[in-house]
Formats: structure tokens, C-alpha cells, sequence
């Protein structure tokens, strides 16, 4: 009697401190992935899956990287996919931030290096000498251009990249009679393929099936970024620099200088410090077979895990740094 009375007394502390732990929790949680037919769409999947074994029924939905910062921020989703240079421009109510400076999204963790590829169809490059993005805004030729659509962070990134690193956006643009198609990751590809359009340009991650599917039915080559605007839309939003170097694809035989960013998480600050706690802890431990579904997700580090400069979410901070 007294050993089961010693049983039941232990269940009771563990049951009370378990409890403890889950006070405030929601009952579901409801994450915001990307456009159909991204990484950030497959990952979102095979997260939302991990974390209702693990942690709490979540759910996924398509999203982008604007959007979820801001339904993060309202609590209209609890936490998705969107990169480091949005969030900066978000908190500071800037570009598709203006008027709507966000408080309430924090960086729950960085993930990936995110890539920004700027596509053209070979035969379009041969014939107008266009060897880097610098030649093709610089030409007084017409261009048409797709990226995808606006609230992801692909088109901010390029939109950023317009403004800040060339001086110029979509109106000056058309007066030089480029064209835009604002699509999908597939969506785009067919239209590089069918000959409807000359430049695709989005962001995504460091090796890219999205990529590898393109070169497989047309003939590409990816355009580098000119180092002056690179280094300007660093100044203006903590991008960096990243090379795509030869043998990532078919297509790169010398290395391409790019824009730099990271995929991350962004979270809803209010959510307790013990849920945010679990989901990094479970992000950390499934992370092997997390990458089965996006390689990607391998290069998550505790070193790179909270960006430098960017509020993160107090539960992310406290897992993060007891990881050795």
C-alpha cells in the first residue's frame, strides 16, 4: 500500500508539472508554409507532420513570406516560413511594411541559406549579349520577366533588388517595354519552357529541385548579380552575398554571385516560452529526417540559429543556447 501510494504521489508531481508546463498552450497550432511547388511548401508538410507527433496538432496551409509575418503579427497563423531581410524590413515598416510595423513576430530560428536565381533562357541571353543581371536592366531591350507572386519573399527580394540596387522598379521597367507574370514556381518554369518568357527570377534554397527540373526541358543559364547592387540592398536590409558555385547545376560552370538571405521561422511573440521551447527541440531532433523531405533543412545549426540583429522569441533563445 505504502509503495503504491509512493507510485500515485510521483504520477501526480509528474502530471502537475506536465500541466505546468502546457499552460497557455493552444489547442492546435496553424502554420503558414509557401507557394505550391516550392521547398518552403514541401517542408511546411513534413513540419506540420513532425510537430503533431511530437509537440501539438499543427496544421499547414500555403502562404508567403510577407504574408505570414504579417498574420503572425494579427495571430491570424502561429508561425511559417519567410526570410531574414523581410523580417528586418517589417519591423521597420518599410516596403510592403509601410504603415504596418509589426510587433508581434519574432524569429523563432533560422533554417537554410536562401538563394535568389535569375533565370534566362540561353538562346534569349546569346542573342542579346545578356551575361549578368547589370546587362539586362542596362539594355534598352524588352524583357519578359516573371517572379512569383507579390507577398512571397521571392518578389519582395526582387522588387528590393530593383529599387535599392538599380535605381529602378516595375513602371520604369515597362517603359522599356518589359513585361511581368507574377506565377508560380511551376507556373513560371512552364512559361520558360513554352517560350513565353525570357527571365524567371525567385528565391529559394541552396541546391533546388525547382532548378534542376527547369534545366531538364530548356536551356538555361543563371545570371549573376552585379557586386554594387548586391552590396546596396546589404545596406539596406542585411542581405548578403552568396556564390552559386560550378557542378551545383548542369548550367553553372563558373561561379554566380547572388543575393544571400536566410529562410527562417517567424513566430508569434505571445505564444508561451515552453511551446517555442518544444517545437525547436523537436526541429532539432528531427532534423535528419526532415531533410529527407528538403535536403536544405540539414545545414540548421545552433551557431546560425538566432540572426544576429532580428528580435527572436524567448523560448527559441532558451533552447538554442543550451544545445552544445
Amino acid at each position: 500500500m505504502r509503495k503504491a501510494v509512493v507510485c500515485l504521489l510521483a504520477l501526480v508531481l509528474v502530471t502537475g508539472v506536465y500541466a505546468q508546463n502546457k499552460a497557455g498552450w493552444p489547442d492546435q497550432l496553424k502554420f503558414m508554409s509557401g507557394p505550391p511547388g516550392g521547398n518552403w511548401f514541401a517542408l511546411g508538410t513534413a513540419l506540420s507532420e513532425m510537430w503533431s507527433k511530437s509537440v501539438l496538432q499543427t496544421t499547414s496551409s500555403s502562404g508567403g513570406g510577407v504574408s505570414n509575418i504579417l498574420n503572425a503579427d494579427v495571430k491570424k497563423g502561429d508561425f511559417g516560413f519567410t526570410v531574414a531581410s523581410l523580417l528586418g524590413a517589417a519591423i521597420a515598416g518599410e516596403e510592403d511594411f509601410e504603415g504596418k510595423a509589426v510587433k508581434n513576430s519574432v524569429i523563432m530560428a533560422n533554417l537554410y541559406t536562401q538563394y535568389t536565381y535569375f533565370i534566362m533562357r540561353k538562346d534569349f541571353a546569346e542573342k542579346n549579349d545578356i551575361k549578368s543581371v547589370d546587362d539586362m536592366i542596362e539594355k534598352n531591350i524588352p524583357v519578359r520577366f516573371a517572379t512569383l507572386k507579390p507577398g512571397t519573399a521571392s518578389e519582395f527580394v526582387i522588387k528590393a533588388l530593383f529599387k535599392k540596387g538599380y535605381k529602378t522598379d516595375y513602371d520604369q521597367l515597362k517603359k522599356k517595354k518589359w513585361t511581368f507574370e507574377f506565377t508560380s514556381y511551376d507556373g513560371g518554369a512552364d512559361l520558360l519552357a513554352d517560350n513565353h518568357l525570357d527571365c524567371f527570377a525567385f528565391s529559394v534554397g541552396k541546391i533546388a529541385s525547382v532548378v534542376m527540373n527547369i534545366e531538364s526541358n530548356t536551356q538555361i543559364v543563371i545570371l549573376p548579380v552585379g557586386q554594387k547592387a548586391l552590396d546596396a540592398l546589404a545596406a539596406a536590409y542585411g542581405t548578403t552575398t552568396f556564390t552559386i558555385n560550378p557542378g551545383t547545376y548542369k548550367s553553372v560552370t563558373v561561379p554566380i554571385k547572388t543575393i544571400g538571405d536566410y529562410t527562417c521561422i517567424v513566430i508569434r511573440k505571445d505564444l508561451p516560452d515552453s511551446l517555442v521551447y518544444e517545437l525547436n527541440k523537436a526541429l532539432w531532433a528531427n532534423r535528419d529526417s526532415l531533410a529527407m523531405a528538403v535536403g536544405d533543412i540539414a545545414e540548421l545549426n545552433p551557431k546560425e540559429a538566432l540572426p544576429a540583429g532580428l528580435p527572436s522569441h524567448a523560448g527559441s533563445v532558451q533552447f538554442w543556447k543550451s544545445v552544445k
